[in-house]
């Protein structure tokens, strides 16, 4: 008998521990708990950090998360008010406040974020597809200076550059999470904020944007190449203007210090011919006989001046 009496008395310890243990629980300081008999919940929410009980077996408990929590959207293609396709990537943070209005609409955090992707990406549609571009990629607070702006863009006069965003993406955003949040509490969920990570040009639109940014910048290049050959030409032609200036001006003082020479030379000749006239024109002679070289045979007159010169020296 004893041998039974022991396994009985093992039996209804391990029973009871078995008992405990399932009616035994542990909330954590980030979690808030349901008791759930049935299906059904039973009782308040358990909020309170700390060990607590239920009926065991019988009851299951739902934890939830105390703490903020994030959603992230799928990627979609959205078409603005002027028809540019765009693709917005859409985030936001929410947190669940109401546990048993959460668990009787959308049962765990799984089914949550099913609403929020059908709540959040249909309101985001709705809204970017009424909004201008600019409105959505410009903060509210957007400021150009006409004097910065690229001189192709000046040149297009594109006055939607200069002008601040009626709304910005900051107010964007408020309107987004402010239509969004209206359908929050019946699902029990507090939606904190909505973000709009990233916008991006579809590939076919990226590829015309991409295009045009191209033709831009080649014009711009070309103009600057077409201003560098101007003024080279103009640097050049200047060059050119300056080396006859230089030249010319070169010329003309050559002339005058030639003139200067020749008449230097004539006043030496007239003081030579001044101090003696006759051996001036003795060697004025000379000077003659020697250009005309060897073998020379002039015929002049008895009365010419150089007649008179040859017939005293041949006395």
């Amino acid at each position: 008998m004893k041998p039974f009496a022991n396994l009985a008395a093992i039996g209804i310890v391990i029973a009871a521990a078995i008992t405990i243990f399932s009616a035994a629980f542990v909330v954590d300081e980030a979690e808030q708990a349901i008791i759930v008999q049935f299906g059904e919940p039973r009782g308040e929410v358990i909020s309170t950090p700390g060990l607590h009980w239920k009926l065991p077996f019988i009851q299951e408990i739902r934890y939830f998360d105390r703490r903020l929590l994030i959603w992230d959207g799928d990627v979609g293609q959205i078409p603005t008010l002027g028809r540019e396709f765009i693709q917005v990537d859409t985030t936001a943070r929410w947190r669940i406040v109401d546990p048993l209005q959460f668990l009787r609409s959308v049962r765990d955090e799984r089914g949550g974020r099913n609403r929020l992707d059908d709540i959040i990406d249909s309101v985001v549609r709705d809204i970017v597809s009424g909004t201008e571009l600019e409105e959505i990629v410009r903060s509210g607070d957007w400021e150009v200076s006409v004097e910065e702006l690229d001189e192709v863009e000046q040149e297009r006069e594109d006055i939607a550059l200069t002008q601040r965003p009626k709304l910005g993406r900051e107010k964007l955003e408020a309107a987004i999470l402010d239509s969004a949040s209206r359908l929050m509490p019946e699902l029990g969920i507090e939606l904190i904020d909505v973000r709009i990570k990233r916008i991006n040009y579809i590939d076919s639109v990226r590829r015309q944007v991409e295009n045009r940014m191209i033709s831009e910048r080649q014009a711009i290049a070309e103009r600057f190449r077409a201003e560098g050959q101007g003024r080279s030409l103009e640097i050049t032609g200047e060059m050119e203007r300056e080396l006859r200036r230089i030249n010319s001006e070169a010329a003309r003082r050559a002339e005058e210090i030639r003139g200067d020479a020749d008449a230097e030379a004539i006043r030496i000749y007239g003081e030579a011919f001044g101090a003696d006239p006759e051996f001036y024109a003795f060697i004025r002679t000379l000077e003659t006989y020697k250009a005309l070289g060897d073998n020379a045979t002039l015929m002049i007159r008895a009365d010419s001046d150089f007649f008179r010169y040859l017939e005293k020296i041949n006395r």
